[in-house]
């Protein structure tokens, strides 16, 4: 089978890292090597182990490199979008980090491009992929929940002034960072909502945006309430998502049990028996841990080979990221 020729633009995301994850598959992934046009981000980040011994170029050699199929792109936040359009019209797919911008219409536009030029786009939202998630997914739309009246996650963490400083650089603070990826999880449960009322707060007076909240109204009844706050003393082991039907709960708690390892404990109770499940409370045993992006590069190369199609098309992303800004509209105007 031919490997996936591959590169990554940038290194100066905070997940970044994942390079090590494409180097777990040799097999799959022949990596050409990494492009950091900038300076400074090369110095401050370039020497992080996942990169060792790796080919260091420009941007414009990454993509120029013959036969290139995808890159990787792990730039700066900022500079996500205007990166991924780089890549895209070079005509490469793209991984690309996320959150997709401040502002819409790029992303709009970037979408558009690799729809027209047939490229695949791939978020990096990581909970996607994993096995506690997709249970969760899966027990949604089976209907073993029953009706679904409401959904409650949480992404949190403690931070030092380190990260406070890091957060500081974004208008939406915690609730742009960290907020995505319970927006992307909440359109995969529930679909669009019909309303979201943003209601992040700052804690101190630096003006970090360290507590985000938003309130999500769907169709049917179902409410959802998503936080991302970066003052909680244990908030990594805190994260979670409740989905409570009129049949059935589903906790997942801690959404990852090792750090950056995939796969949390999943609580699973029903009302009656169903589906092989217990009446009652129990416990839903999970697969062996592994790299929390692991299984998403895996997809991503059976996407890029045209083995299957994106299970997350452009419309998807689109419409994550429409109602991601809005959770974020008080912040970002």
């Amino acid at each position: 089978m031919k490997r996936i020729k591959i590169g990554q633009l940038g290194v100066g995301h905070m997940h970044a890292y994942k390079m090590r994850a494409l180097r777990r598959y040799p097999e799959i992934f022949d990596i050409v090597g990494i492009a950091e046009d900038d300076a400074g981000m090369k110095a401050a980040y370039g020497g992080h182990s996942a990169y060792q011994g790796l080919r260091w170029m420009s941007g414009d050699e990454l993509l120029a490199t013959p036969g290139l199929d995808a890159v990787l792109v792990e730039t700066d936040e900022h500079d996500l979008v205007a990166a991924a359009m780089r890549c895209i019209r070079a005509g490469k797919h793209i991984h690309l980090d996320k959150p997709g911008g401040e502002s819409l219409p790029p992303f709009r536009e970037l979408l558009s491009e690799a729809g027209r030029r047939g490229l695949a786009v791939q978020l990096g939202y990581m909970y996607r992929n994993s096995p506690a998630i997709r249970f969760a997914i899966d027990a949604v739309k089976s209907g073993l929940l029953g009706k679904i009246s409401t959904l409650d996650m949480v992404m949190s963490r403690s931070g030092d002034e380190t990260l406070r400083r890091q957060i500081k650089a974004f208008r939406g603070g915690a609730t742009y960072i960290f907020l995505c990826h319970l927006v992307d999880l909440a359109v995969i449960l529930l679909g669009e909502p019909e309303t979201v009322v943003p209601m992040s707060t700052c804690t101190r007076d630096d003006g970090v945006v360290d507590n985000g909240l938003a309130v999500m109204r769907f169709p049917g009844g179902c409410t959802a309430t998503l936080r991302a706050s970066i003052v909680e003393v244990g908030g990594f082991e805190r994260r979670n998502l409740v989905v409570c039907g009129d049949r059935g709960t589903l906790v997942v708690q801690p959404l990852e049990v090792q750090g950056d390892r995939a796969g949390g404990r999943v609580f699973l109770t029903l009302a009656e028996d169903a589906d092989g499940f217990k009446k009652g409370t129990q416990e839903i045993p999970q697969p062996p841990l592994k790299g929390r992006y692991d299984d998403q590069l895996l997809e991503f190369a059976s996407i890029v080979r045209g083995e299957i199609p994106n299970p997350y098309p452009y419309d998807h992303e689109l419409r994550v990221q429409r109602w991601f800004l809005e959770a974020c509209r008080d912040r970002l105007g």
